[in-house]
């Protein structure tokens, strides 16, 4: 524990008790909001982990519909009908804000004439993959959205934690050394002073003493 070097006055005594409390509250601001980072970093950490488990069932359910379809009508007639879709995607970017925290928010609009290719010479399990794919890439707009998200309350909760541990291990306890020394500085000057007018009251007390016993003296003399 260290302790600011500073000249030990009622005023700079005043002071730094002031910024003292000052950085009490912001230590307790701090707090609030790491707590805040933290639950809403949690609570986005455990829907990550769902929609992942969402986009990888959904990736193979794809997948599995692809292969069925081309069992059912060949490759080459699959690479035809994929040829005739005209998908296009429209990514909307928008931004939320937890406690100054800027969060992205992705939204994914599909553009697309339907339908895609003929009914007649195809099979259902094109329609499927398709309609599968397509979930897939919202439920990946979804997971960068949240998984950004959980890397930019990260960095926010560790610099938030440095800085209240910063005030938890130097800064109060610097502050809190520094109005002691201040306190024992000033009591000490106090105990001086009093001890220099306790020594004075008792020498003026002395001197009257003497100039009382001399002025009756004196009179005596006078008399006789």
């Amino acid at each position: 524990m260290a302790r600011y070097n500073v000249a030990p006055t009622k005023t700079t005594l005043f002071q730094v008790k002031r910024d003292q409390a000052f950085a009490l509250e912001g230590h307790h601001l701090l707090e609030q909001k790491r707590d805040i980072l933290v639950a809403e970093l949690m609570g986005l950490a455990d829907k990550a982990s769902g929609v992942q488990q969402e986009v990888d069932r959904a990736a193979s359910e794809a997948y599995t519909a692809l292969e069925n379809a081309v069992v059912r009508m060949g490759r080459d007639r699959v690479n035809a009908a994929a040829q005739a879709v005209n998908l296009s995607a429209e990514l909307t970017m928008r931004r939320r804000e937890v406690v100054g925290v800027h969060l992205p928010a992705v939204e994914v609009n599909f553009i697309a004439p339907q339908p895609y290719y003929s009914l007649l010479g195809t099979s259902l399990r094109v329609d499927e993959a398709a309609f599968t794919f397509q979930r897939v890439l919202q439920l990946l707009a979804q997971l960068a959205e949240l998984k950004i998200s959980v890397l930019r309350l990260s960095a926010e909760v560790k610099k938030t934690a440095r800085r209240v541990n910063a005030l938890e291990q130097i800064y109060l306890p610097d502050y809190a050394a520094t109005i002691k020394y201040i306190n024992d500085v000033l009591e000490e000057h106090d105990r001086e002073a009093f001890f220099v007018l306790k020594l004075i009251k008792t020498r003026l007390t002395a001197a009257d003493s003497l100039t009382a016993e001399a002025t009756i003296l004196g009179e005596r003399q006078q008399q006789e």
